[in-house]
């Protein structure tokens, strides 16, 4: 069993660094648990995106999903590149806030705490394996429901009948394993609608933890290679999504680190108080 201590970690501020129009929250795992956990002590209500170079492509080139990252209450940094920038743009304290490491970290402190899950997405059957998969690891974690929508828009009365299922339930987090940018919609337009305290969207990682896709191998992950690894396994769905966002991002984080350094050096030959 995972210990209770954290490592401290204070409340996130309002400090989010421009990632090419995405502002994403320089902080670690244990960041994100705390602030998790401070939002289900406030029952406030909240979404949290996990954000990775997919993510951050996609909110490019469509304005309402930028600005449904940038209106959450979290943008955690998924990807390792995501990372390395931050890190680039002196965030030293900044660790990957990986979707699947996050809900095995959060499982381990529900259990310990009392909070109610709710899985909501994932294929036929997936969400109920993953309730069984974490339910054996944390005997006393409670999982309060899991619904599977279909592969289609839904109808009024049936999104109507699912957050009803939802709130009946009574979680205290709905982990949202509906894929970017579906689960970020999904988010955005529940919020206030869906009861519960917060909203996390992790997409595959509810494959990834009921066992029904392989997870790329550590050194990879930490590599920054993991897309690699996917695009392998999945070639004909995901090699389209690939052959853009991997070297259009390259391309653009490069450019903005140079238009960053050429501001910085203006500004200090300039005199004017450096800014980020």
């Amino acid at each position: 069993m995972e210990s209770r201590r954290l490592r401290s970690a204070g409340p996130i501020c309002d400090d989010r660094v421009d990632i090419l129009g995405v502002g994403v929250s320089p902080i670690n795992l244990d960041d994100a648990i705390a602030t998790i956990e401070r939002w289900i002590s406030e029952r406030s209500r909240n979404y949290v995106c996990i954000a990775g170079v997919h993510g951050v492509m996609e909110s490019r080139r469509d304005q309402r999903l930028r600005s449904i990252h940038n209106e959450a209450g979290m943008v955690t940094p998924d990807g390792m590149p995501l990372v390395w920038l931050l890190r680039l743009l002196g965030k030293g304290n900044v660790d990957r806030v990986y979707g699947p490491d996050l809900m095995r970290k959060m499982t381990a402190v529900s259990s310990l705490r009392g909070y109610r899950q709710f899985y909501y997405g994932g294929a036929e059957g997936v969400a109920n394996r993953l309730k069984e998969v974490l339910t054996a690891a944390h005997p006393d974690l409670e999982v309060a429901g899991t619904y599977c929508p279909p592969f289609r828009a839904l109808t009024a009365q049936e999104d109507q009948t699912a957050v009803d299922a939802i709130n009946a339930a009574r979680p205290h987090i709905v982990w949202v394993g509906l894929s970017t940018p579906k689960q970020e919609f999904w988010m955005a337009t529940h919020l206030g609608r869906v009861e519960a305290p917060v909203m996390v969207g992790v997409g595959a990682a509810f494959d990834f933890l009921a066992g029904t896709k392989r997870q790329a191998p550590l050194w990879m992950q930490r590599s920054g290679l993991e897309w690699l690894f996917r695009l392998c396994s999945e070639p004909r769905r995901l090699w389209r999504r690939y052959a853009y966002i991997v070297p259009g991002f390259a391309i653009l984080a490069v450019g903005d680190l140079v238009r960053r350094a050429i501001r910085s050096f203006e500004k200090a030959r300039s005199g004017s108080p450096l800014r980020e």
